[in-house]
């Protein structure tokens, strides 16, 4: 018997998206007895279908998956993702990629670096270059990742893919509702837990839900943090997160659907999860202060840090149904403010030395606060056919505004005085130029505007039952506007300039499905993807030495970057096993590289002509026998330039030469789960325990590509010498680190007990309290400080959920 591949089209997520289908069992009437896994519908091409009939890569985690994985941020889930990499910035930054598609680090002052992967919250496109919100995945229906360049349907930003939270929608059907606990200690750490809940409400008969998510979880602390005078404060990374979401469904004749939704979250962490290596208020060079030799899991501070996150997200997504075509209306409106407050005080004091200002200006905190303000607004409108012809079809325009506001200062009290004193009465005034606080030697405005529109199509033609062809296409349109002010004793003196860019192109795809049985689908794919360009940050100029400020000053704007994607996959489906895999091979031009501008402590991004980025992603779940299952999920990468860059002196610039890996990216990356669950006869006629092992290993990474030749063509190995002399430290003893980031492996342990409307769960993760370098990270070019982002120690927790 076979199975049809078109499912009736629901243009939206408002129905579709609460919906599982166990697509097998149907074809395996005659054989209910047999086991067969579940296939998740889903949304990815903007039409209802199921995973098997995507004709591309896609990897779908159901809400079942996510709470048997323990994830609980999107960095844990990728973990069983293949080809999708999360690398750790610190609290609420991380960046994205997908298949390798990577160009170096983003961080917090870098507001015109566009996105790499784009990231939708159902309909509503959340993407934020770095800040990207990690939502709380309590109540989600799945996570898709969409693998590979997904601009024709998703724009700027999928050029390496797309990222998909889908919410479970209210319900007309019934009262239900779920909540959750749990608690969990770090070893070495603090103690941390969370409460989670949801409520579902029809409203009327068959007219109107509503569904209510709540959640507050406070995160526990595990790093150290010494303190001037030889305390120690301890997990200064805790913190908390805490939000919901309202949604409302009505219904008010049977072909329109009406869905607004709000949705809150504020994260507020206390400290950054940075192990030191080196400070240049601690180290082992100092002989007049007493000299540290860091440990595991330990940093210098003389000021606490934080992050701070509010997020606003107000849309409403409208679906009218007519007899041969859905028209979708999906409008969204972000409101975020963001604050990273970092201890500034090496940096500053490291200039102090240079200047010469002597030690009690050295040993001023210095409080460097960074925030960012977004309003953003999205429209888009498209019709899709919903009969049952051969010729299936999505249409639609988008449009987007965002102002972006970013603000930094460097608060310092007593700075000016010190200034004054060394450089010349006035010079902390003149260089603030009546804009910058007091005592704030660093001052910086950078107001952004970015406003797009795009118009979509795509067309699926069956030409047999078997075979089925896709074409598409988006144009798009874009201006970008910012206005940069940036004074003080280290800024450059620019005052309100203005700087614009702007692009417009056209991204097609194309992609054919054959279905050689019930069980084996084979597809190819070839499509375009794009990211935005844009104008450099100036550079703080007054901290360059001369090499820098030749080797940097040129950069200023860079342009789109594109890449073409060729692809090959198959999907596998016997019912108690499945296989997805796929080989690709993607050429990028004007690959956007991130660099770090030296002794600047500026960045600057600029295009690299070519780099490519080719390998084979693969995906396995098998059910070999009654309460066994296991699953696989791996890639493998070659990620390199193919282009070689020389700075004004003629060396190779930050890394950039041919056959150089691209950074953030593992040769590597495997993820093995097994689970056993058996019949718990005493506890009830549905109890079932569970116990289950998860297994990960990721090859080792470069966070930035000069990461690679810090040594020298080939050598990774960075001997650092401060040029500072402080402290009874001559400024000439060298720290040697190796900045090829190690393999790491992650072992995962769970065990639970499910009833009828009732689940606890006891786990540890990181049995083996890996302490994993999982990205580098350094003070005015390494100069000021050293250290590594970490992962979590080993962790027990015990979870307990109740459903009604």
């Amino acid at each position: 018997m076979k199975i049809s591949r078109k499912l009736n089209t629901l243009a939206g997520t408002a129905v579709a998206t609460s919906m599982i289908i166990s697509g097998n069992s149907y074809a395996q009437e005659d054989k209910a007895d047999k086991f067969v896994f579940e296939e998740i519908l889903v949304t990815a091409t903007k039409r209802s279908s199921l995973i098997k009939d995507v004709p591309f890569s896609i990897n779908a985690q159901s809400q079942a998956d996510i709470q048997r994985s323990g994830a609980t941020s999107l960095e844990d889930l990728a973990r069983n993702v293949a080809g999708l990499q999360i690398q750790n910035l610190g609290p609420g930054q991380s960046q994205v990629a997908i298949r390798g598609v990577s160009a170096g680090q983003i961080v917090r002052d870098q507001p015109g670096v566009k996105e790499q992967v784009g990231v939708y919250l159902d309909e509503s496109v959340i993407s934020l270059s770095l800040f990207t919100p990690d939502i709380d995945f309590y109540d989600l229906n799945r996570v898709e990742v969409l693998r590979g360049p997904q601009g024709t349907l998703f724009g700027s930003g999928s050029i390496g893919g797309t990222i998909r939270y889908i919410t479970n929608q209210p319900d007309m059907d019934g009262f239900s509702g779920s909540v959750e606990g749990n608690i969990n200690v770090i070893d070495g750490g603090g103690t941390g837990g969370h409460i989670k809940g949801m409520i579902n409400m029809p409203l009327s008969d068959d007219k109107a839900a509503v569904r209510i998510v709540g959640y507050h979880t406070e995160y526990a602390g595990f790093i150290d943090a010494l303190r001037e005078g030889g305390s120690i404060d301890e997990n200064v990374n805790s913190g908390s997160r805490s939000g919901g979401r309202i949604s409302i469904l009505f219904k008010p004749t049977e072909n329109v659907t009406i869905t607004p939704r709000v949705i809150y979250q504020e994260i507020d962490m206390d400290g950054n999860n940075r192990q030191e290596v080196f400070n240049l208020f601690a180290n082992p060079f100092t002989t007049t202060r007493t000299p540290v030799q860091f440990e595991e899991r330990q940093q210098f501070l003389l000021l606490r840090e934080g992050f701070k996150d509010e997020t606003l997200i107000a849309d409403l997504t409208v679906i009218a149904n007519y007899d041969d075509f859905d028209l979708t209306s999906v409008t969204s409106y972000t409101d975020r403010d963001i604050l990273v407050s970092r201890d500034a005080s090496a940096l500053t004091g490291s200039v102090s030395v240079d200047l010469a200002l002597g030690d009690a200006a050295t040993l001023l905190p210095s409080n460097l606060l960074d925030t960012t303000k977004v309003d953003s607004f999205t429209q888009e409108l498209r019709v899709s056919s919903s009969d049952d012809g051969p010729l299936q079809w999505v249409a639609g325009v988008f449009y987007s505004n965002t102002d972006r506001f970013y603000k930094q200062f460097l608060p310092t009290p007593g700075y000016d005085a010190f200034v004054d004193a060394a450089l010349g009465a006035g010079t902390a005034a003149a260089t603030g130029a009546g804009i910058a606080p007091v005592d704030s030697p660093f001052f910086s405005l950078l107001p952004y505007s970015l406003e797009q529109i795009a118009g979509f199509a795509e067309a699926t033609y069956d030409f047999s039952d078997d075979f089925h062809f896709t074409a598409g296409g988006r144009y798009y349109d874009y201006e970008e506007v910012r206005s940069v002010t940036q004074v003080g004793l280290f800024g450059n003196g620019v005052v309100d300039q203005v700087d614009a860019t702007s692009s417009n192109g056209f991204t097609p795809r194309f992609l054919a499905s054959y279905d050689i049985n019930d069980e084996i689908t084979v597809n190819a794919q070839i499509s375009k993807g794009f990211r935005l360009g844009g104008v450099n940050d100036p550079l703080n100029t007054a901290l360059c030495d001369a090499a820098d400020l030749a080797i940097f000053g040129g950069f200023q704007d860079y342009d789109d970057e594109t890449l073409w994607n060729y692809e090959v996959g198959a999907k596998v489906n016997t019912g108690n096993v499945t296989v997805n895999v796929a080989a690709f091979y993607t050429k990028i031009s004007n690959l956007q590289v991130t660099l770090d501008a030296g002794s600047c402590s500026s960045r600057v991004s600029f295009n690299v002509e070519d780099a490519h980025s080719q390998g084979v992603e693969f995906e396995m779940k098998a059910h070999p026998i009654e309460g066994l299952d296991l699953s696989v999920a791996g890639s493998v990468l070659q990620s390199e330039f193919d282009s070689t860059v020389f700075d004004s002196f003629g060396n190779v610039l930050g890394g950039v030469r041919d056959g150089n890996r691209l950074p953030s990216v593992p040769k590597f990356n495997i993820a093995a789960t097994a689970s056993y669950s058996f019949p718990l006869d005493s506890f009830g006629d549905n109890a079932e325990g569970y116990v289950s092992a998860t297994f990960h290993h990721r090859s080792s990474i470069f966070t930035q590509p000069s990461d690679q030749e810090v040594g020298g063509e080939g050598n990774s190995i960075l001997s650092q010498v401060s040029g500072l002399p402080f402290g009874g430290a001559s400024g000439n003893d060298a720290t040697v680190l190796d900045l090829e980031l190690d393999s790491f492996q992650i072992v995962n342990l769970s065990a639970g007990i499910t009833m009828e409307t009732w689940e606890v769960v006891a786990y540890v993760n990181n049995v083996t309290d890996e302490n994993a370098n999982l990205s580098f990270d350094k003070e005015r070019g390494g100069r000021a400080r050293l250290g590594f982002r970490t992962n979590q120690p080993r962790t027990f927790g015990l979870t307990i959920r109740s459903f009604f």
